[in-house]
C-alpha cells in the first residue's frame, strides 16, 4: 500500500469553491441520465422507436463515453485537465441543445453519440482535478464523497426537474438543461479551478485510441444481441471480437514506454476492487432505474413529475449513505463498508422479486431505497481507493478508468437488465387473438408501444393493457431474481479481492 506523507497541504476556501464549480458537470450528466429515463415513454410515443432503438437511445451515449474515457483521461493529463473540461463543457452544451429537436429516433441516437464524445472530456477531468486540488487524504475523501453525492444528487434532482419539464414541455426539453448548467462552469472554471497536467507526458498513441474503441463497441453490441434479440451467434461473435481487441489493447500498453493506460495500477488490490465496485454498482442502479421508471409511469399510471418525486427518498438515501461511508471508514475497514453496501443492494432486488407488483409501488420504492443506500456506501469508498492508488500526475488516466467502470456498468445495467426485462416481457406477453397482426407485433417491442396500441384498440384496449402489464411485472420479478443472485456473488468476490488491501 502507498504510504501517506505525515504532512500534506490543506485545502482552503478557493479549493472548496472549485469543488462546487466541478459539481456542475457532474450534476448535469447524472440529471441528464435520470431525466432521459423518465422521458423514454414520451420518446416511445412521439418517435415510435423499436425496442432495440429505445435501448440504443439510452446506451449509445454511455458506449461512446466508455470507449473514449481512457483516451480523454490521458489527453487531459497531457494538455491540461481544466482545458479539456472547458472544451467538453462547450461541446456538450451545444450538442445537447441540437439533440433536443431531433425529429427521428435515428437522429436522437446520433445526438446522444455526439454527447458521449464531449461527455468523455467532462467526467474524468472532474475527478482527476480533485486528486490534485485536495492533497490531504481526509479532505480528499470528503471531496470524493461530495463528488459521489453530486452524482447521486443529480439523479435525485433529475426526476423532479425532468418530470416538471415533461409535464409542461416536450421530451426534448430534458436536453436543454445542459445550457444553463454549463454556462457558470465556463465562466467560473478559469477563475477558480487550477490547471494541472502531467509534467512529462508521452506522445498521443492513435492505435491505442482505436483499439480502446474496438474493444468496447463490439462487447456492448454483443450484449444487446444476446439479451434484446436473442441472436446467440451474433452476440457471441461480437463479444469475442471485442475481447480480442481488448487483449491487443492491453498488450500494446504493456510495451509502450508511456502507455495510455498504466497496467501496473491494476496490481493494487484497492484499485482493482474499486473499479469492480463501480461497474457492479452501476449495473444495479441503472438497471433498476430502467425498470422502475417504466413501472411507475406505465403500469402504476403516475405522471412523470409524481413518479420522480416518489423516487427522491431512495436517491437521497444514496447521497446520505455516501457521507455515512466517510465516517464509517474511520471505525471499520473499507472492505466491510463496501461489501455491506453491495449486500444491501442485493437485498433490494430480492424485495422486488418477492413483491406483489400489482398491489402498488410501495414495496418496489422501499427496495429502491435499499439499492440506493447500498450503492452510496460502496461507490464513495471505491472512488477514493482508485484515486489513492494513483500518483497525482496520472490522476487523469486513473479517473478515466474509474469513470469507465461507471459507464460500463451503466451500459451493462441498461443493456443486460433492460435486455433481460424486454426478453421476459416478450416471452410472457399473451395478447388477444383478435388483435391485428401489425399491432400485436408493435406491442411486443416495448411496454410503451403496447400502451399506445391499447389506447387505439377500442374494445380490445383493456385486454391489451392488462396483458402488457402482467408480462412486464413478470419480467421485473425474474430480472430482480437474476440481479439478487449476481449481487451476492459480486459482494463475495469483492470481499476476496479487497482483503489483502485492508490488512
Amino acid at each position: 500500500m502507498t504510504t501517506l506523507l505525515t504532512s500534506r497541504p490543506t485545502a482552503g476556501a478557493r479549493e472548496w469553491a472549485a469543488l462546487a464549480v466541478l459539481m456542475l458537470p457532474v450534476l448535469l450528466v447524472s440529471v441528464d441520465n435520470t431525466a432521459l429515463s423518465f422521458a423514454l415513454p414520451a420518446v416511445s410515443q412521439a418517435l415510435r422507436p423499436t425496442g432495440a432503438q429505445l435501448l440504443w437511445i439510452v446506451d449509445v451515449y454511455a458506449l461512446v463515453l466508455a470507449g473514449l474515457l481512457i483516451p480523454m483521461g490521458s489527453q487531459g493529463d497531457r494538455v491540461g485537465r481544466r482545458r479539456l473540461l472547458l472544451v467538453g463543457g462547450t461541446g456538450f452544451a451545444l450538442v445537447s441543445a441540437a439533440t433536443a429537436f431531433a425529429p427521428t429516433a435515428e437522429l436522437l441516437v446520433a445526438g446522444r453519440a455526439a454527447m458521449g464524445l464531449f461527455g468523455a472530456m467532462l467526467m474524468p477531468a472532474t475527478l482527476s482535478l480533485l486528486r490534485n486540488i485536495f492533497l490531504d487524504a481526509r479532505q480528499r475523501r470528503i471531496a470524493v464523497a461530495v463528488w459521489a453525492a453530486g452524482f447521486s444528487g443529480g439523479a435525485a434532482l433529475g426526476p423532479i426537474v425532468g418530470g416538471f419539464l415533461l409535464n409542461h414541455f416536450w421530451w426534448g426539453s430534458v436536453f436543454l438543461m445542459a445550457v444553463p448548467v454549463l454556462v457558470p462552469l465556463l465562466v467560473l472554471g478559469p477563475l477558480l479551478i487550477p490547471e494541472s497536467r502531467d509534467p512529462r507526458p508521452g506522445p498521443v498513441d492513435v492505435p491505442s485510441v482505436v483499439l480502446a474503441m474496438l474493444a468496447m463497441t463490439p462487447v456492448v453490441y454483443g450484449i444487446k444481441a444476446l439479451t434484446a434479440s436473442g441472436r446467440l451467434f451474433d452476440g457471441l461473435l461480437a463479444t469475442a471480437f471485442g475481447v480480442l481487441f481488448g487483449v491487443l489493447f492491453a498488450r500494446r500498453q504493456a510495451v509502450l514506454a508511456t502507455p495510455m493506460l498504466d497496467l501496473g495500477l491494476f496490481r493494487e488490490r484497492g484499485f482493482t476492487g474499486g473499479v469492480a465496485v463501480n461497474v457492479l454498482g452501476n449495473v444495479g442502479l441503472y438497471g433498476f432505474l430502467f425498470m422502475l421508471t417504466q413501472y411507475l409511469q406505465l403500469v402504476v399510471g403516475l405522471d412523470p413529475m409524481t413518479a420522480g418525486l416518489t423516487m427522491v427518498p431512495g436517491l437521497v438515501l444514496t447521497v446520505l449513505a455516501g457521507f455515512a461511508a466517510v465516517r464509517a471508514v474511520t471505525r471499520v475497514a473499507p472492505r466491510t463498508v463496501i461489501v455491506t453496501g453491495m449486500l444491501l443492494s442485493a437485498a433490494g432486488f430480492l424485495g422486488v422479486a418477492l413483491a406483489d407488483l400489482a398491489a402498488g409501488p410501495v414495496v418496489v420504492l422501499a427496495a429502491f431505497c435499499l439499492v440506493g443506500a447500498g450503492i452510496g456506501l460502496a461507490e464513495t469508498l471505491s472512488n477514493d481507493l482508485i484515486l489513492a492508488a494513483a500518483p497525482p500526475h496520472k490522476a487523469g488516466a486513473a479517473s478515466a478508468i474509474s469513470e469507465t467502470g461507471y459507464e460500463v456498468g451503466a451500459v451493462a445495467g441498461t443493456a443486460v437488465l433492460g435486455g433481460l426485462l424486454t426478453a421476459f416481457y416478450q416471452h410472457h406477453l399473451d395478447l388477444p387473438r383478435a388483435l391485428d397482426t401489425g399491432a400485436a407485433a408493435a406491442a411486443h417491442e416495448t411496454l410503451g408501444a403496447a400502451v399506445g396500441i391499447a389506447d387505439e384498440a377500442g374494445a380490445l384496449g383493456p385486454a391489451v393493457r392488462e396483458a402488457a402489464f402482467a408480462a412486464f411485472t413478470a419480467g421485473m420479478h425474474w430480472t430482480a431474481v437474476v440481479m439478487a443472485v449476481v449481487g451476492v456473488l459480486a459482494a463475495l468476490t469483492v470481499a476476496r479481492v479487497l482483503r489483502p488491501a485492508t490488512r
